[in-house]
């Protein structure tokens, strides 16, 4: 079971997640906040897999909710939902600890897909947004390019680096390349170990770095 805490200042939205979310069996909504005072209070009293975060919200915003509530509890996972896009406020929502950003024109099955990747521990982002990421990574902290051989990579490890760049989850690679699903978590687990990175943005920033 991956229960959610849906904070959101709009009633109806929170009314409509609650619905989509509860449609699937081992989802279950646990709470709902309308700010960021009462996602605080809800979190430490209901330890949610996944918060479900808006940003601009009356009183405490969705940034400042999410540094107190991973401050409070590190391994809180924090997935914005929000109508903006820009860089103003993607990365304070970063910089505050959330694990996955997406916009409300997200259709209804991939942010379904996105709660579950986000509460199995991914780090999720649409493949627009984390190419802006590691756009902004290269630019703001350029690296050298490791040698093709320090590295060691497999062919199909390449293929599944490239196409982590390129934003799709786990099933999606799996998809493209006919693998199983367990072949590409294993390879994941390799690329992690290899590029000593712990996430997939920093896997995409290897893509772009690796010859």
């Amino acid at each position: 079971m991956i229960t959610v805490l849906l904070v959101d200042d709009q009633r109806l939205v929170r009314a409509g997640l609650r619905m989509l979310i509860e449609s699937i069996p081992d989802f279950r909504v646990v709470g709902e906040a309308a700010n960021g005072i009462e996602a605080i209070r809800l979190n430490a009293e209901h330890s949610p897999d996944l918060i479900l975060m808006d940003l601009r919200m009356p009183g405490l915003d969705g940034v400042a909710a999410t540094e107190r509530i991973v401050a409070a509890r590190p391994a809180a996972k924090v997935l914005v939902l929000t109508t903006f896009d820009d860089d103003d406020h993607l990365f304070p929502a970063l910089a505050a600890g959330a694990t996955g950003y997406l916009v409300k024109d997200t259709a209804p099955a991939d942010l379904l897909t996105a709660i579950r990747r986000t509460a199995d521990g991914d780090l999720l982002f649409s493949p627009t947004l984390l190419r802006r990421l590691v756009t902004h990574a290269i630019a703001t902290h350029p690296t050298p390019k490791p040698p093709a051989r320090q590295l060691n990579l497999t062919p199909r490890e390449q293929e599944v680096l490239t196409l982590v760049a390129q934003g799709l989850s786990n099933q999606e690679i799996a998809t493209h390349l006919h693998l199983g699903l367990t072949t590409v978590k294993t390879h994941i687990a390799n690329l992690m170990t290899k590029t000593a990175s712990d996430n997939r943005v920093r896997l995409a920033l290897h893509a772009h770095n690796t010859p």
